[in-house]
């Protein structure tokens, strides 16, 4: 096996610890990595691994000794995967590493809604407890998960499962028929219909062109008024601004978000400015539990060593 020169760019986005690949040569580590700083970086690299740093045409064009690029996520649109395709440079993935976080960060956000949590504390730091005649107050409605229907978009492992956990409540589950191509196996039913159905509705696709957009303000008036919306798959599949005028209009009860379609918001979001206990949004964390993190470190460096091996596996090229 001839050396290898593997270069991360952007080791800050993990928090987790990376072992050094065991086929020794020379290995860099870069906390961040800018745009016009990429070319440089990986000048003679044979291997780049990246989260979120672009690699496209113009860039691989600078780049002869390339040979494999790891991507330190499940997602891959930051590469140029038919580039790399036509230059013999192989691409891999993470596979599967979220499949309990992602649910269960998705059924914080289900309970927190569903029983009104945060407008509870709302009013117990406002003082409302204190001056009730009984021992408690029933200020917001508290809805129970046992007998509700979850309707999932999304049946890959992440939706799997969520639907898991939601059996455990004593859910129905319903999978929604949709683009892109479906999973074997799975009893689908028509999306309208499980608009029209689902006390929750738990957003688990990948955001592709008929995915995008997937949620607008018709789906909104298709749904029950007292159904939640929980996306932590990809912003770009809600209309945000139909999301807004729901939660205003109250076409549904409540939203919990963990992406956005701009991340992160540098210069400010609509959905920032959205102050409300029915709307939970946090900042892409749903992937991130401490052991999640390190399966996904320990499979990327995997990644690169069996394919540095002859024997690669995850590959998108």
């Amino acid at each position: 096996m001839s050396a290898h020169h593997v270069v991360f760019l952007d080791r800050a986005s993990l928090k987790a610890k990376v072992r050094t690949p065991s086929f020794g040569g020379r290995y860099v580590e870069h906390a961040k990595t800018a745009p016009e700083q990429v070319v440089e970086r990986l000048k003679g690299a044979t291997v780049a691994i990246t989260n979120k740093v672009p690699l496209r045409e113009e860039v691989l064009a600078q780049l002869p000794d390339l040979k494999m690029i790891a991507v330190a996520a499940t997602g891959y649109d930051v590469i140029d995967v038919p580039a790399c395709r036509a230059r013999g440079i192989a691409v891999a993935n993470i596979r599967n590493y979220a499949v309990h976080t992602v649910p269960e960060h998705a059924f914080a956000l289900i309970l927190a809604l569903r029983r009104n949590i945060l407008a509870y504390r709302q009013d117990v730091e406002a003082g409302v407890w204190q001056k009730s005649d009984q021992f408690c107050f029933f200020t917001h409605d508290i809805g129970d998960l046992h007998g509700a229907t979850l309707g999932i978009i999304g049946e890959g492992a992440l939706g799997q499962g969520t639907a898991k956990i939601a059996r455990g409540f004593g859910m129905e589950v319903l999978f929604a028929d949709h683009e892109p191509p479906k999973m074997p196996g799975v009893e689908f039913t028509p999306l309208d219909e499980v608009l029209a159905r689902s006390d929750v509705i738990s957003l688990h696709c990948p955001l592709t062109p008929s995915t995008r957009n997937l949620i607008g303000l018709a789906e909104f008036r298709k749904m029950k008024r007292n159904a939640l919306l929980i996306n932590t798959a990809r912003g770009g599949l809600v209309d945000e601004a139909a999301l807004i005028t729901a939660l205003d209009e109250g076409l549904i009860a409540g939203a919990g978000f963990d992406v956005l379609t701009v991340e992160p918001p540098r210069n400010g979001h609509p959905l920032l400015d959205v102050r409300r206990p029915n709307f939970i949004l946090t900042p892409h964390v749903a992937w991130a539990s401490d052991g999640a993190m390190q399966f996904l470190a320990d499979q990327l460096i995997d990644n690169v060593e069996l394919w540095a091996a002859g024997t690669p596996q995850h590959l998108v090229t």
